[in-house]
Formats: structure tokens, C-alpha cells, sequence
């Protein structure tokens, strides 16, 4: 059985087409580790709490072997304004960050083994046009 390695995320990481980060990382380690992508369209860091322990079922009680690596990448949708069209999908600043810490210690305990990637969305300005 082959390595893997976890990409979970938004519809960033669900967009694994031709070109796509995921198609690219799955392209280098071709027949060596497998990428096991769970990009999940829609998506924010509140929604992700609640899907994590099916995701990622801890590896003793599966009998696999825990992931080469896990990439955590959110924060396109929780970073919609709250007073625009995505306002349902925006998660405040603070909310996040606890989020993001959540998720990472879930993975510490039911994957002890495991190397974390973090990805966050860029900053962008405070001004919309």
C-alpha cells in the first residue's frame, strides 16, 4: 500500500482539474504516494469541524497507516463579506482562527504521526469597490 497524502479544503482544493494544485502534486508523486483529495465545495471552517472525524477516521481503529501529510485549506469562503451575497458562508476572524486550531488538534490526536500543511487565503484590502 502507498503513502498517502490528504488534501482537504474548500472548493480550491476540490478544483483538481488539468493545471489544479492537486493534479500537479498527484502528477509528481505519481506511482509513490497517493493524494486522496477531500475538497469540498461551499465549505468553511465551521462546516469543516463537523465533517473532520469522517474525513480523517484515526488510523489505529482503520488498520491503515496514518497519511504522509494532511493539507488543511480554508478560508475563501469564511473570509465572504457579512454583508454581501456569500454573507451565510462568512466565519468572523476569531471563529477562524479557533477553527483552524480545532481541526489541526483533532489531526494531532487521531493522527499523531501526522505533517500538517496549513494553507489561508491571502490578504486582501479592507476597501471594496
Amino acid at each position: 500500500m502507498r503513502p498517502k497524502i490528504y488534501l482537504f479544503g474548500d472548493f480550491i482544493t476540490e478544483s483538481f482539474g488539468d493545471g489544479g494544485w492537486g493534479a500537479s502534486l498527484a502528477n509528481h508523486f505519481s506511482r509513490t504516494v497517493d493524494v486522496v483529495l477531500r475538497g469540498y465545495s461551499g465549505y468553511n471552517t465551521r462546516l469543516a469541524l463537523k465533517v473532520v472525524d469522517r474525513v480523517f477516521p484515526a488510523a489505529e481503529s482503520s488498520g491503515a497507516a496514518a497519511p504522509l501529510a494532511v493539507t488543511v485549506f480554508f478560508g475563501a469562503n469564511d473570509a465572504c463579506l457579512p454583508d454581501r451575497y456569500g454573507a451565510f458562508q462568512h466565519v468572523p476572524l476569531d471563529e477562524y482562527k479557533r477553527n483552524l486550531h480545532s481541526i489541526v488538534a483533532y489531526l494531532k490526536v487521531k493522527l499523531p504521526s501526522f505533517t500538517s500543511l496549513i494553507y489561508t487565503t491571502t490578504k486582501f484590502a479592507n476597501t471594496y469597490p
